[in-house]
């Protein structure tokens, strides 16, 4: 199964989301196998944004980020990557469809509530920046994988 890292940034946390973001990731059938609510450093935020480091944007992505708790999230599930993307709409919540994330919730593109990785590669690395291999419960069976993937596993795995 394909793994995400996905962020609720501070305005999501102070604004009261959480319950309502992870209850749309699990209507849709993911399985979240792992979480915490953490206040990012300046030293991760950084290693998290690195790419934009040479961007006039990376400095504000970096003080936003670490200017109240995030809730660090994996979540599993057949192509959880574009789908948590779909599910969040489009970065500037301004351009982001009615149902999304950003669509219902947020209002200016520096308060877009959550973060999502773009890539299984960008999952794989932000996940490692989060969370320790020993802090991730993917080996566990949801009673209900059988009524989401046509291919579920049929016996449960040994955590």
């Amino acid at each position: 199964m394909e793994q995400t890292f996905i962020a609720l940034k501070p305005d999501a946390v102070q604004r009261g989301y959480i319950g309502t973001i992870i209850e749309r990731f699990e209507r849709k059938g993911f399985k979240l196998v792992g979480l915490k609510l953490m206040q990012v450093s300046q030293q991760l935020a950084e290693k998290h944004y690195q790419e934009h480091t040479q961007k006039p944007f990376f400095k504000g992505l970096v003080s936003f980020i670490t200017s109240g708790p995030i809730v660090a999230m994996v979540w599993e599930g057949n192509n959880v990557v574009e789908s948590a993307r779909k599910m969040m709409g489009a970065t500037n919540p301004k351009d982001a469809l009615p149902g999304t994330l950003r669509g219902d919730f947020a209002v200016d593109m520096g308060r877009n509530i959550v973060h999502g990785s773009d890539s299984a590669e960008s999952a794989k690395r932000e996940i490692g920046l989060f969370f320790s291999p020993d802090e991730l419960l993917s080996g566990w069976h949801r009673s209900t994988e059988s009524w989401v993937y046509e291919e579920a596993q049929k016996e449960p795995a040994s955590v």
